[in-house]
């Protein structure tokens, strides 16, 4: 478990093709005196365990569900990504629960300066619609946002300088795919309310009806 606060940013030092997966090394610092054989580690917000550990960081396998769902289908050596080391029952939680199962790629479609911070623009595909809402939590290469706004088929959010500096944002370009998490809560709420085989069967004016979601809420238990 994770919170979607990166702790720094490492580098792919080496990727190892093997069929239906991969290795990596990545380097890293500021987490690295804390790692043990079989940690888990958050790498682009992708939930990795450490196969072997060197004096500059750290080797994982990527297996081929991973390699399916997420950029690490693409990677390559001398990338930048995001790190963050497991959570301890002593920490913080600063972000919001994070388990480092990524959920799908979306394109980053820009950023923007507004004042001292930034606005983050990201794809919101059809399938996701429904988890992604305003005020709510995302994870995105494994930074935790707070959801700005939505539209149709995209999402935005508020970067502070702090996460702007210390993550892989400052690099990102327009087109380039990202690993979207999205909430823990929200993806078994989505999934109570539907019914059996409607996961590709979306009506967004329906889950955008007040009426139709209380009824729903109520019929569940959620709300009286």
């Amino acid at each position: 478990m994770f919170t979607g606060i990166i702790k720094e940013t490492g580098i792919i030092t080496a990727v190892r093709e093997s069929p239906e997966s991969k290795e990596v090394a990545i380097s890293c610092s500021s987490i690295r005196p804390g790692l043990y054989i079989g940690d888990s580690v958050a790498v682009n917000g992708c939930c990795l365990t450490v196969k072997k550990l060197s004096s500059e960081g750290f080797t994982a396998d990527i297996s081929y569900s991973t390699l399916n769902s997420t950029t690490f289908k693409n990677v390559r050596s001398g990338e930048a990504v995001n790190l963050e080391d497991s959570l301890k029952l002593s920490d913080k939680l600063g972000g919001h629960f994070v388990t480092g199962h990524i959920d799908t790629t979306i394109k980053f479609l820009g950023i923007k300066k507004i004042g001292s911070s930034f606005e983050l623009s990201l794809e919101l595909p059809l399938q996701y619609y429904a988890n992604i809402a305003p005020k709510g939590s995302v994870a995105v290469d494994g930074i935790s946002l707070t959801v700005a706004e939505t539209g149709r088929d995209f999402f935005t959010a508020a970067i502070i300088p702090h996460t702007y500096e210390n993550t892989c944002l400052r690099i990102k370009k327009p087109g380039e795919l990202m690993n979207l998490e999205i909430d823990l809560l929200s993806r078994y709420v989505n999934r109570l309310l539907k019914g059996p085989g409607d996961e590709n069967n979306i009506n967004i004016r329906q889950l955008q009806s007040d009426a139709v979601l209380k009824e729903k809420l109520k019929k569940h238990g959620f709300v009286k």
